[in-house]
């Protein structure tokens, strides 16, 4: 699916053209908290030629209740388009609605999952309000059902347009700024060096790298030409592992999130400044089906990319980067966190890991990444 990209250029001009080339009587805003931040695009919404019906009902890591209560409002409400602004929450919550609105039912007692995904042409855009997920790519969403984590999987559920605004990122804290780039800049390394991997995702890949550290100082400067990079930055690193998938930098660090207090992208950075230079001396264990020569010439053009003539240079420079914008470095509490992140990591996820890791290379990499 071919994605268009809108920009926030001449007073949101290419908003309103999209608003009025889609016919839409009733827009229904999806949204999270950020958006009272957001002066420029809030200010702009009272002018958009259409009745609006605003949910911003769920929380972080969104519930299924909340996405039936949506539909509900979507349905009765009439509307006939949808607009996600915000981070992964709130664009899970609103590909959701877009999925569900044409399904049986009320949703009541999970329906809505058990049934079949039929497409349909809901005009849908989204603008991400930060420059890491992705989200705004990818055919993916997740939300919770009875404290279980449903991963929603399908391809027409990708908002067919998306809006770059650099003004959403002004606001965004410096600490959210710095994690997002470096979940982002993880989506393009691993998503590059992924089992998966193919020509075109590859492409998205290596463009997100040059752009990530090309606009790195401007994006922390503030400068809206930068961060309006980043945000594109962040668009191709998402269609790359749209492709692809993720592979074990993520797999080992969600439970880091949960367990150190951290966000994210902090806890990918974390891991994959160990399992990048681990992987490079490793090679001899690639499982990838295009064999080792495949694997160290991949290695060889995510340097390429980061403009670095060796793997291992490469290496040294994503592990600078991680020190240059001060992430810190967690330290292990006790024997029983180790037990704890071994035996969480999605086996799923090391199957696309072009290097094969068995329990004891994790327990050894997660007491690197614990700074021990």
């Amino acid at each position: 699916m071919s994605q268009k990209i809108i920009t926030a250029e001449n007073g949101y001009a290419e908003l309103d053209r999209w608003v009025k080339e889609n016919n839409i009587k009733k827009l229904m805003l999806v949204c999270d908290s950020s958006l009272q931040f957001l002066t420029s695009i809030n200010e702009h919404l009272p002018e958009i030629d259409t009745e609006m019906i605003r949910f911003d009902d769920f929380q972080p890591n969104p519930l299924y209740e909340s996405v039936v209560k949506g539909v509900d409002i979507f349905r009765s409400s009439g509307c006939d388009g949808i607009m996600a602004i915000g981070g992964g929450s709130a664009l899970d919550v609103a590909k959701c609605i877009k999925l569900y609105s044409n399904m049986k039912g009320d949703g009541a007692e999970g329906g809505y999952l058990s049934q079949e995904i039929v497409p349909n042409s809901i005009p849908f855009l989204a603008v991400p309000t930060t420059a890491g997920t992705g989200s705004e790519a990818t055919r993916y969403a997740v939300i919770y059902y009875q404290g279980n984590k449903q991963s929603v999987a399908d391809y027409s559920c990708i908002p067919e347009t998306v809006m770059f605004d650099p003004s959403v990122l002004r606001t965004l804290p410096v600490y959210q700024k710095k994690s997002t780039m470096m979940d982002a800049f993880c989506h393009a390394i691993e998503s590059f060096w992924s089992v998966n991997s193919t020509d075109e995702s590859m492409g998205y890949s290596r463009e997100a790298i040059k752009i990530i550290l090309e606009n790195m100082d401007g994006y922390f400067a503030n400068d809206d030409a930068a961060n309006a990079n980043m945000l594109r930055a962040a668009n191709l690193a998402g269609k790359a592992i749209n492709i692809t998938q993720t592979t074990a930098g993520h797999a080992m660090c969600y439970k880091l999130t949960s367990l150190y207090g951290v966000s994210h992208g902090h806890a990918a950075a974390l891991c994959i400044r160990k399992l990048f230079p681990y992987m490079i001396t490793a090679v001899d264990k690639c499982i990838d089906k295009r064999g080792e020569e495949h694997l160290r010439k991949i290695f060889g053009e995510i340097a390429a990319a980061m403009g670095c003539d060796t793997a291992e240079k490469a290496a040294e420079k994503f592990n600078e980067i991680f020190g240059k914008i001060g992430l810190e470095v967690p330290k292990m509490r006790s024997e029983a966190d180790i037990d704890i992140l071994k035996t969480s990591v999605n086996p799923v996820r090391l199957k696309n890991n072009p290097v094969g890791l068995d329990v004891p290379t994790v327990e050894k990499l997660y007491r690197e990444i614990l700074g021990e």
